[in-house]
């Protein structure tokens, strides 16, 4: 029935001329068309599309089924026995049908589907839209940028596998899909490379390319992660994606060192301003990825000239290191690590000169990396932005370091980071008491540091056992100033600011022990008091309240509250007991 019926319409259609098709006509032909591939009638629709009779009819009406053919394809299990001819009409509709309305219909069906369905029929469209697009007489330009904006749009929607198995897996079929890509672009590619004339036209499939270009170092480039390199990298597919999307760049006219080394400059040396200031954001994110993807990965790496300096070019990266500390995905913000440690570890140490602290990344990079160390929630990667602080710290010269702790004392808000600042200072005093004078770390300006670290906040009131570990620094780094450095050469200027450094830190952390002691003690007591009634209760600690605590668990922290307060109070015991012996050691040496 759908067969004749199907018969009726193109009879009725043959004596018609192509302007004379009406609505009415096309939607009939696609009902009929539709029932026939339902009810299994593929050879007679076959017969009907290579009939040469039909041919004005099927350009301009066959797109319609191009759709019910992709269906049967996808639903059909890859063992049907009629799938080889489901792939004989495709390939017949894509050559005889009218490239314009097959265009937008095969871009439609590549939007339609969700989850694992997106790959599969981005897989089984790529071949037949590229072929549509080439045989395209006006707007080619338009239709690649069209088609490539699609699939990416539809490509950002899989989850880009992240371990070594998942890649392997490629479950959603994104790797798939990456290789596809890029042979479905290379030959629009090619376009470019092959017109010598530099057209309008050529000028735009160039701007085309360069945004599919940048949308995929962002996505799925950015989040993605590589092979080690030691394994087959031959076989990563998101690496061999990556490797062409930049080989595609080079090839357009936009090697990936003009692109990294102008971007975010006031005065660009490339042309492509507009698109720069309308999508920065992007554009910055895809930058950072291939600064990545070149210094870590090293991709085209061979590209890179010898002579550049390892300070020019950690200056260049600095800024794309920084968009990538401040994302929050550890996919990204790891490369951001493993970008620094790259750049660092061509730098001898103090060599980094502290004129770079003037550029605004130099300092906000280890800003970034003090959030890394204090809210990632993975333990390695912790300790890598940990060591990485380390190391950029080491490579600064004398005064670069000076700087950078002063920053970081002013603005890192967290007791174990300023600990380790501390740490790194009373370092830094040692070597310079011990071989090398250093004015940045003795005398007047050593001075000016040290009344940032020996204070209390909020003087007695201040919270002991949250900053017990920045305390416990302070006076650790007091104790070693007093031992090595004696009141008659003073090299350190500690002896003639003690007055200040008693008022200041000593006597309010008296006082402030005593307090908090006092406090957890009589809380201790208190706790004891409702273990005997058995009951749940609240607890205080550091101003905040931690409700429906067992009494022995209670008991437990309180007591460890109590030793923390005990082992500071030993230490500045010690401290003031060393002060006392060498003032009137030196007394006596006077006297004498």
């Amino acid at each position: 029935m759908a067969v004749e019926e199907l018969h009726s319409i193109i009879k009725r259609c043959q004596i018609l001329e192509e302007q004379d098709f009406k609505e009415e006509d096309f939607g009939l032909f696609q009902l009929a068309g539709q029932r026939c591939i339902d009810e299994g009638h593929i050879d007679q629709l076959l017969e009907i599309i290579q009939n040469e009779k039909n041919k004005v009819i099927i350009k301009n009406m066959g797109w319609n089924l191009v759709g019910p053919v992709v269906r049967c394809l996808l639903w059909n299990d890859k063992e049907h026995d009629k799938r080889k001819y489901y792939f004989l009409m495709l390939d017949l509709l894509v050559k005889l049908c009218n490239p314009k309305e097959l265009l937008l219909g095969l871009l439609e069906l590549i939007e339609e589907p969700s989850g694992k369905q997106i790959s599969q029929i981005i897989l089984l469209l790529l071949r037949p839209l590229q072929t549509v697009i080439q045989k395209l007489r006006n707007n080619k330009v338009y239709s690649v940028g069209l088609a490539l904006s699609t699939l990416w749009s539809q490509l950002s929607l899989l989850p880009v596998p992240y371990s070594k198995e998942q890649i392997r897996a490629d479950d959603y079929g994104l790797c798939q899909c990456c290789k596809a890509l890029i042979e479905f672009t290379k030959p629009f590619v090619e376009d470019v490379i092959d017109n010598k004339e530099n057209s309008m036209e050529n000028e735009k499939l160039k701007d085309e390319i360069l945004k599919f270009c940048f949308r995929s170092l962002k996505c799925p480039l950015l989040t993605a992660q590589f092979l080690e390199q030691s394994d087959d990298t031959g076989d990563d597919p998101l690496r061999c994606f990556a490797s062409e999307i930049i080989g595609f760049l080079s090839a357009i006219g936009h090697p990936f060192l003009k692109m990294i080394f102008n971007h975010g400059r006031k005065k660009k040396t490339w042309d492509y301003l507009e698109f720069e200031e309308e999508e920065d954001k992007q554009l910055s994110d895809s930058m950072a990825s291939l600064a990545y993807l070149v210094f870590v990965q090293g991709i085209s790496i061979d590209q890179l000239p010898m002579v550049l300096s390892p300070s020019y070019l950690l200056q260049f990266n600095m800024g794309h290191i920084e968009v990538l500390l401040q994302r929050t995905e550890e996919s990204v913000f790891s490369k951001g690590l493993d970008l620094l440690e790259n750049g660092l570890l061509r730098i001898e140490d103090n060599r980094l000169l502290h004129q770079y602290l003037e550029i605004k990344s130099f300092l906000t990079v280890p800003q970034g990396l003090v959030k890394v160390m204090t809210l990632c929630p993975t333990e390695t990667l912790r300790k890598k932005g940990l060591a990485m602080l380390q190391l950029y710290i080491n490579k600064l010269d004398p005064q670069g370091k000076y700087t950078l702790f002063r920053c970081l004392l002013n603005t890192s808000n967290h007791s174990g980071v300023e600990a380790f600042i501390i740490q790194n200072i009373k370092n830094q005093i040692d070597m310079s008491l011990k071989r090398t004078y250093n004015k940045w770390f003795t005398g007047p300006q050593l001075i000016s540091l040290l009344d940032l670290v020996l204070f209390l906040p909020e003087g007695a009131e201040t919270d002991l056992l949250q900053n017990s570990d920045r305390i416990m620094a302070s006076l650790n780094l007091l104790r070693y100033l007093v031992i090595k450095d004696n009141e008659n050469d003073n090299q350190t200027g500690l002896w003639t600011e003690l007055e200040k450094i008693e008022n200041n830190f000593l006597k309010p952390l008296h006082t402030g022990l005593n307090m908090s002691k006092a406090h957890y003690e009589a809380e201790i007591k208190n706790s004891q008091e409702v273990q005997k009634s058995k009951d749940l209760c609240s607890l205080t600690v550091g101003r905040e309240e931690i409700p429906n605590m067992p009494p022995e668990m209670q008991l437990k922290v309180l007591h460890s509250a109590l030793f923390t307060f005990d082992l500071i109070e030993s230490v500045l015991a010690r401290v003031e007991e060393l002060i006392e012996i060498k003032t009137k050691s030196t007394s006596e040496e006077n006297k004498g």
